[in-house]
């Protein structure tokens, strides 16, 4: 990947971690790592809020960009995709000053996928330590509307995979390697819930977070009907815990169906090139990836966009941007979001499906700079920002 002069260009497997980083690459300084093309270190996420040493895991993750840039910002991925996802923003956004990281997700890409019920996806699990509960929400519907009712919040099958062990994951890399004044988080599809609640989480190392496409989670208990809830979770048993899941999972993993598959989504099917294809299919293909895959798709529980939104303690400020021809995302709810004051701006997308930042780049890498250098104008000159607002 090219970038300007003096950027640097990270493209490889990590683990990541600050000291032990530096330590297993043998490198003196962060600026050599950083130019160095390949690198490895270690990541140790907090479980209880405790470091756990012997859960070293390995997390792939890519950046580009001036080591001495300080603006950052961190790409979270959607469901059963990875960081290659972000392939198209990446160039673009270092181009514009911006310091650039892209990871993937504890059991996603080329990330590690330890069993999530055994001993080390527990010491991992970042629903530890808290006090989770099924507290009454007010979300919103198809229509626009809004509606009350109680949400589970515990992963029902005790899994590490949930939305609080992905957003410490992203708290311990912005601070462990990201390591700058001011980041944001740009997120598509689900990955904006990890993204939220990491900044309800550490506000203190988050400035804002950019929403491409959020993700409503259709199979969470709170978005069923009550009399389909036990025919989801029969369907959900039956390929998580059978032959039929790891059947199914042979039969569709195959370049010709996934691009097949993709064409719903993308809104312009020319976008669902082979190398889309390859680069979301290839780290499906790994160990344990259909594992995580069934074992994903009965996470019915956990926190909802809009009631992260809402939440007192997300202090940053969010902007969300949609592809208007996203078959999976209403139109009104979307637009329905600019009624919590952490959202500033809800921007549709003409034209655009699913995945806007990777079908229409051209369109949302502008924004995601204005966001950025919105809020950074607002941290560095606080009166010049009240004044041109």
């Amino acid at each position: 990947m090219a970038g300007a002069a003096g950027a640097t260009d990270l493209m490889h497997s990590c683990f990541f971690g600050r000291d032990t980083l530096l330590a297993y690459t043998g490198l003196a300084t962060l600026a050599e790592l950083l130019l160095s093309s390949t690198a490895f270190a270690r990541t140790r996420f907090s479980a209880g809020r405790r470091d756990i040493e012997e859960a070293r895991r390995p997390v792939r993750y890519q950046a580009l960009g001036q080591t001495d840039a300080e603006q950052a910002v961190v790409l979270v991925h959607g469901l059963f995709v990875n960081a290659d996802h972000w392939r198209r923003n990446i160039d673009a956004l270092a181009k514009a000053g911006l310091r650039v990281y892209s990871l993937d997700l504890l059991g996603y890409g080329y990330c590690s996928k330890p069993d999530p019920y055994g001993e080390v996806a527990a010491s991992l699990n970042g629903e530890n330590g808290r006090d989770l509960g099924e507290p009454e929400v007010e979300l919103g519907t198809s229509w626009g509307g809004r509606r009350t009712v109680r949400v589970a919040m515990t992963h029902p099958l005790g899994s590490a995979y949930n939305f609080y062990t992905w957003s410490e994951q992203l708290c311990d890399f912005i601070e462990q390697v990201v390591d700058a004044d001011h980041t944001t988080l740009v997120c598509n599809s689900i990955g904006s819930i990890s993204g939220l609640q990491a900044a309800i989480d550490r506000s203190d190392l988050i400035k804002g977070v950019f929403i491409a496409n959020p993700n409503f989670r259709e199979l969470h208990v709170s978005e069923q009907l009550p009399i389909l809830v036990p025919f989801v979770q029969g369907v959900q048993a039956l390929l998580r815990d059978t032959p039929l899941g790891a059947n199914l999972f042979k039969a569709l993993a195959k370049p010709e169906t996934v691009k097949q598959i993709l064409k719903e989504p993308y809104y312009d099917e020319t976008q669902v090139t082979d190398e889309l294809v390859d680069v979301l299919l290839s780290p499906l293909l790994t160990e344990g990836a259909d594992r995580i895959v069934f074992d994903t798709l009965s996470y019915s529980a956990g926190p909802l966009p809009e009631q992260l939104l809402q939440d007192p303690r997300l202090t940053v400020p969010v902007w969300v941007c949609w592809g208007e021809k996203d078959p999976w995302t209403p139109a009104p709810r979307v637009r329905a979001l600019d009624r919590y004051p952490s959202v500033r701006r809800v921007i549709p997308i003409p034209g655009v499906g699913h995945c806007p930042h990777d079908e229409a780049p051209q369109l949302v890498n502008p924004l995601i700079e204005e966001f950025v250098q919105e809020l950074f104008t607002e941290t560095k000159f606080p009166s010049a920002a009240s004044i041109s607002s």
